[in-house]
C-alpha cells in the first residue's frame, strides 16, 4: 500500500512539473532570427525597370516598361539589346513588362516577354518569344506565343510571367478596367492563364480544357483585378499578388478553376469588394490583404535557404506605393502566420519585381521613374 502511495505521489509531481512554465535559465528550442540584410546595386541609371531575370552565364536581362528598352547587365555595364521595339505598345501602366528565360536557354537562347502590342486598329497585351544573339547585342523575334489579352488605355495591363517547374508558362493578366472581364471566361483579362510556352496552346490539364471556347481553355483562375506577381512554392502550389482598388491588395493561393471574386459591375464600380462573396458560386478568400489602405503590392518570390533565418520559406512581396518589402510567412495549409518589413529595404522608393537568383539571393527592381536600380538582396 505504501508503495502504491509513493508511485501516485511521483506521478502527480511529474504531471505538475509538466504543466509549469520552464524554469528560469532552462534551455528552450531556439527560434530562427530575422537576418540582417545586405543590399547592393547591380545596375543603376534605369527608368522604370519592370522585370529582371538572370541568364545562365550570370548576366541579367532587364525590361523597362515605358522606354521599351531591353537591357543586358554584365557586371557593372548596362547595354541596350537591339530588338523590334516598334512592335511594343506603351501607354499608362502597359509597355515592355514581364520577362522569363527559357529553362533550356543555354542551348536555345530563348526568352519571353509580356508586353503591349498592336492588333489591327487597336491594341492588346501579348506574350512574345525571342532569341538572344550569341553576343547579347540583339534579339530576334520567334513569334507570338499568345495574343488578345484585352487592353484599353493601358490601365491594368497585368503581365507577370512565371515558368512553373513542370514547364508550363503562367501569365497573370489585368482586367483592362472593364468590369465584366474578370469573371467572363471568354475573356483573357483578369485571369491567371496557363499555356505551353512553345506552341502557345492551352496547358493540357487546365480545368476548362474541354470548353467549346478556346479562350476559356487557357484559364487557370479568374475573378482577378490586376495580377502583378506570380510565384510557385516548394510544395508546388501557385500564388499570385494583386493590386486592390482603394482597398485590399491581395496575396492569393491559386486553386484550379478558382474564382477570386472581383466583378465591379455594372460599369466599373470600384466600391465593390475585391473578393465579393455575394456573387454566385464560391469565391476564394485572400491569404493576405492590405486592408483599407493599399500599398500596391507587386512582384513576389519564395525565399529559400537556411542562411535566411526566419525568412527562409517566406514569400517576399515588393510594394510600390508602400515602398517596402514584406516577408510573409504561411503555414503548410497556407494560413498567414507573420509579416516582417525589414528596414534595410526601405529608402529605395517604389519596389516592383522580386526574382530569386541561383544560390538564394533576390533581385529587386525599383520603379521611381528615373535613377532606378536593380538591387541584389542577401542575408548578411
Amino acid at each position: 500500500m505504501r508503495r502504491l502511495v509513493l508511485v501516485a505521489l511521483l506521478l502527480a509531481a511529474a504531471l505538475t512539473a509538466s504543466l509549469l512554465p520552464p524554469r528560469l535559465g532552462a534551455t528552450a528550442p531556439a527560434a530562427a532570427a530575422d537576418p540582417a540584410l545586405r543590399v547592393s546595386t547591380v545596375a543603376s541609371g534605369l527608368a522604370l525597370p519592370w522585370d529582371a531575370k538572370p541568364l545562365p552565364d550570370g548576366r541579367l536581362l532587364v525590361t523597362e516598361r515605358a522606354t521599351k528598352r531591353l537591357l543586358l547587365v554584365d557586371g557593372g555595364s548596362v547595354q541596350p539589346v537591339s530588338y523590334a521595339s516598334s512592335t511594343v505598345w506603351a501607354s499608362g501602366e502597359t509597355g515592355l513588362m514581364g520577362l522569363e528565360v527559357d529553362p533550356n536557354f543555354a542551348g536555345n537562347r530563348r526568352f519571353y516577354t509580356c508586353q503591349g502590342g498592336y492588333r489591327g486598329t487597336g491594341h492588346d497585351v501579348r506574350v512574345m518569344a525571342w532569341q538572344l544573339s550569341a553576343d547579347g547585342r540583339s534579339a530576334a523575334s520567334s513569334g507570338a506565343v499568345l495574343t488578345g489579352i484585352p487592353a484599353t488605355s493601358g490601365r491594368h495591363g497585368g503581365c507577370r510571367l512565371m515558368l512553373a517547374r513542370n514547364g508550363a508558362l503562367l501569365v497573370g493578366t489585368g482586367d483592362a478596367a472593364i468590369g465584366k472581364n474578370p469573371r467572363t471566361l471568354g475573356s483573357l483579362g483578369g485571369k491567371v492563364l496557363r499555356l505551353n510556352r512553345w506552341s502557345g496552346n492551352p496547358w493540357p490539364t487546365n480545368p476548362l480544357i474541354r470548353s467549346s471556347s478556346r479562350i476559356a481553355r487557357y484559364v487557370l483562375t479568374y475573378g482577378h483585378r490586376n495580377v502583378q506577381g506570380l510565384a510557385q512554392r516548394s510544395d508546388g502550389s501557385y500564388w499570385s499578388v494583386e493590386h486592390g482598388s482603394y482597398r485590399d491588395d491581395e496575396v492569393n493561393k491559386l486553386v484550379s478553376r478558382g474564382d477570386y471574386g472581383w466583378q465591379p459591375t455594372p460599369g466599373y464600380d470600384e466600391s465593390k469588394p475585391m473578393t465579393n462573396h455575394a456573387l454566385a458560386g464560391t469565391q476564394q478568400s485572400a491569404r493576405w490583404r492590405s486592408g483599407s489602405t493599399t500599398i500596391a503590392t507587386s512582384g513576389a518570390a519564395w525565399v529559400a535557404g537556411s542562411r535566411w533565418g526566419a525568412f527562409d520559406g517566406t514569400l517576399a512581396v515588393a510594394a510600390l506605393k508602400g515602398e517596402r518589402m514584406l516577408f510573409m510567412a504561411f503555414d503548410r495549409s497556407g494560413r498567414l502566420t507573420r509579416v516582417a518589413t525589414p528596414a534595410a529595404l526601405r529608402g529605395y522608393g517604389r519596389l516592383r519585381s522580386v526574382t530569386p537568383l541561383p544560390g538564394g539571393d533576390l533581385l529587386v527592381t525599383t520603379a521611381n521613374g528615373s535613377g532606378d536600380r536593380v538591387l541584389r538582396v542577401s542575408p548578411a
